[in-house]
């Protein structure tokens, strides 16, 4: 069994695993880290998102040992270094009523982080019209980035509504 090493919310951990573990099953199976959810252990749902190296991954198609010495941040981690430990984004979900049931909210919470990263670096999305000029943050933007999160209660309103808020805070809520 090939041994892996991972730093998960700022936790460095080294595991020996079988070839076919997920990154998702390694975070809840083996170091009992629950933020990510497993939906349809298919990446069609996004529950199972968190930040790999820093950009938004889903956990439960990527093999552990691809991805050995990858910093994992989870939505329980993102709220390190947070005076309330609450990251803003995590905030703006609660403000804005962003959940019902709340199994995808960690991987909602991760995803709307990874998809601000990417606005503020400039990369475009499918439905960006001009892929010379700055990106335009408007609804069918930020509804595009999203969509690789269900949310089977249909928080949507609210998820667009906290995201929304936090574009116009620079990504910061």
């Amino acid at each position: 069994m090939p041994t892996v090493s991972f730093r998960v919310d700022g936790v460095d951990h080294t595991l020996d695993v079988d070839v076919r573990t997920t990154v998702l099953d390694l975070l809840r199976e083996r170091l009992g880290n629950t933020a990510p959810k497993k939906g349809c252990d298919h990446g069609q749902c996004g529950s199972c998102t968190v930040l790999l190296d820093g950009r938004r991954h889903l956990t439960c198609l990527a093999l552990a040992v691809s991805y050995d010495g990858a910093e994992v941040v989870t939505a329980a981690g993102l709220g390190e270094g947070h005076a309330d430990g609450l990251h803003p984004v995590a905030d703006a979900f609660l403000r804005n009523d962003a959940f019902q049931c709340g199994y995808c909210t960690p991987g909602q919470v991760c995803s709307a982080v990874g998809m601000l990263d990417e606005l503020r670096e400039g990369h475009p999305s499918h439905v960006t019209e001009d892929l010379d000029a700055e990106v335009d943050p408007d609804d069918d933007e930020l509804r595009e980035r999203m969509s690789g999160n269900l949310c089977r209660c249909g928080a949507y309103v609210g998820i667009l509504a906290a995201v929304r808020e936090c574009v116009a805070s620079g990504g910061e809520a």
